[in-house]
């Protein structure tokens, strides 16, 4: 690999078989060093200056613009001033392995339901080399709250599905693991966790000074499947947060007069090969604080055709659960959520065996796109880190695995393109291939989607209505509803002398204005109560109110005149969710000085339409996976 691109951290590119391989002759640099800048995105959680990237990357400043101009035009990055902020449109990417994979479609609503009923966080999670990767959160709102993001990477070792993932490795694994290991000794290959840099410590009496609490995955148990007390069975002293077996130095004699400190410690994760072998007996798995003090976990694994597909675990603080306590209180459950996980398994695979698989299309437009973005950018655009990128997005559902052809037919591109992209993108990890089909690999969730899978309606919609208000020159906002009141989540101000002043947070009642009206029209019975009369002009007249809201019902889009303040003119368009449902809406708002109402619709309708159409498309790409919180 060229020595300006460097491995992405935590990704265990390192293994036994020898150190980084080679790129190969075919392989893309473009899209080799695109992904390196998407990587060190994701890295600085979302956001980094032009000079971080040269810095971070180690590629020409020239480089970086160009690489940032082609993923600004193709939509996964914004360019704001100096920096560059990674875009909604970049889940896409992410958006593509999760369909493929099938689980979140199958599997989501059960660990949604999961946690609803234990009132605990549950996520699913699926292995990635000597990491595990989550592909699902169900977090609980609570000040001492899960963290974790869709496409964060965490070492297996500091994790309760980690062992469960590691029971199915062989020696290839584990010597990638230990490599990784010796090479990153304090996990900061992983920063969606804390370092690993404090050692278990011994007392005097040669204890571990943390012994007081005997009871975790891997140590004193109990194996579900026979009864047996694994720790009494295996002789092991069980620390919190390790299982201090004979081959650590805990049990190793010491010699007359040496001196204990400096004797090697043992240090969270050297027991993982025990934690496995007892995850392996026992078909689950605890996290007694591994990852920080609180955290809890409990785990199982749900198998698809005899292998493990993901694992499921719920997660908890010890102000609510010890580890112990999670499992005796909550492992019977699990089992039967996790079998109701099997069997849609199961239904899903029966069904799929059922339906002839299709071929996939070319999209219309790609080469047009690449071509008229080339003439428009110039030497600023590369096509080959764009066409590169397109290759990942010919994945999807129903579309897992694909041979050369069938990727080339789903991307419009020649079988010669397509093939160098595949190769580098094998290379760098995204793809795996197996007898000449290829299917995608759970690091694409490394690009841009943990950043992103936060990312809430307003911060979507920010920079389209500064776009909006910068065209307009008038204010523009976005809102949502509760109850009868609208509340501004989202806002644009111009700086005229006679200009519209709301602050985000405001609440207003909804009937007297567009944007209450256009998401009241929704409602198959919207919450009409008192209709007060704010200005001379505000219908309080129920019947006429409803059939104010057919015709905005009707026409898609309200004008609200003077309604609420005197002087308000206020033209709004409803903003809809992948299922067609009204979630927020945007408006234009001014003095009615400024536009008659009829140049409102002529000149400020389409432009607030076009506005929207922007921010459902990236809403429906971010909601795909994840609910997209409104505010």
């Amino acid at each position: 690999m060229p020595s300006n691109v460097a491995p992405a951290p935590g990704t265990g590119t390192s293994s036994a078989a020898g150190a980084e391989a080679a790129v190969p002759a075919e392989a893309v640099t473009p899209l080799i060093r695109g992904i390196a800048v998407l990587r060190r995105l994701t890295d600085a959680d979302g956001v980094s200056s032009l000079s971080g990237l040269e810095r971070s990357t180690g590629l020409a400043r020239s480089t970086v613009d160009r690489i940032t101009a082609t993923l600004a035009r193709r939509g996964y990055v914004r360019l704001d001033g100096r920096d560059a902020v990674l875009a909604p449109r970049l889940m896409e990417l992410g958006n593509a392995y999760l369909a493929a994979l099938r689980l979140p479609r199958l599997l989501d609503a059960h660990a949604d339901a999961l946690a609803d009923e234990l009132d605990e966080s549950v996520s699913l999670a699926v292995g990635d080399q000597d990491g595990i990767r989550f592909i699902h959160q169900a977090t609980r709102r609570r000040a001492m709250s899960l963290s974790f993001r869709i496409g964060d990477l965490l070492p297996a070792e500091r994790t309760a599905p980690g062992p469960l993932f590691a029971t199915e490795w062989g020696d290839r694994e584990w010597a990638r693991w230990r490599e990784r290991r010796a090479a990153d000794p304090e996990d900061r290959g992983f920063p969606a966790v804390p370092a690993r840099s404090r050692p278990i410590e011994y007392g005097e009496d040669g204890e571990d000074c943390r012994n007081d609490e005997k009871d975790r995955i891997g140590a004193s148990r109990t194996n579900s499947k026979n009864g047996t007390d694994l720790t009494a069975a295996k002789g092991l002293t069980v620390t919190k947060g390790l299982t201090v077996g004979k081959s650590l130095a805990a049990d190793r004699p010491e010699e007359p007069g040496a001196d204990r400190s400096a004797r090697r410690l043992p240090t969270l994760g050297d027991d993982f090969e025990q934690r496995t072998a007892e995850a392996r007996e026992a078909d689950w798995a605890l996290d007694d604080q591994l990852i920080e003090p609180g955290l809890v976990a409990l785990s199982m694994p749900v198998r698809e055709a005899g292998r493990i597909a993901c694992v499921v675990s719920v997660v908890s603080h010890t102000s609510r659960h010890t580890a112990a306590d999670l499992r005796d209180t909550l492992l019977p459950r699990l089992r039967e959520a996790v079998a109701a996980m099997e069997r849609e398994l199961r239904e899903a695979q029966h069904a799929e065996s059922a339906t002839p698989r299709t071929t996939t299309a070319a999209p219309s437009g790609l080469a047009v796109w690449t071509g008229a973005s080339k003439q428009e950018l110039g030497r600023e655009f590369i096509e080959s880190l764009a066409r590169g990128l397109t290759v990942i997005t010919a994945f999807g559902e129903g579309r897992a695995e694909l041979n050369l052809t069938e990727v080339a037919r789903a991307t419009g591109l020649a079988r010669a393109t397509a093939r160098r992209a595949l190769i580098t993108l094998e290379h760098l990890g995204y793809v795996t291939a197996h007898d000449r089909v290829f299917r995608l690999t759970p690091r694409v969730l490394g690009l841009g989607f943990p950043p992103l899978s936060r990312t809430s309606l307003a911060e979507i919609a920010a920079p389209h209505l500064t776009e909006l208000s910068q065209r307009l020159h008038d204010s523009v906002s976005l809102a949502v509803l509760t109850g009868d009141e609208i509340q501004y989540t989202g806002r644009v101000s111009t700086s005229r002398v006679m200009s519209v002043h709301i602050t985000i947070g405001t609440r207003l009642p909804a009937y007297p204005t567009a944007l209450g009206r256009v998401m009241l029209a929704d409602l198959p019975e919207p919450p009409l109560t008192e209709l007060l009369p704010l200005t001379p002009r505000t219908i309080t007249d129920p019947a006429r109110l409803k059939a104010a809201l057919d015709r905005v019902r009707e026409e898609g889009y309200a004008l609200v005149d003077e309604e609420l303040e005197v002087g308000l003119r206020s033209v709004a368009v409803p903003v809809r969710e992948r299922g067609g449902r009204v979630v927020a809406a945007v408006n234009v708002a001014m003095h009615s000085s400024r536009r008659t109402p009829e140049e409102c619709v002529a000149e400020v309708l389409p432009e607030l339409r076009a506005t929207v159409g922007r921010i459902e498309e990236d809403l429906w790409v971010a909601g795909r996976f994840r609910r997209v919180p409104r505010t």
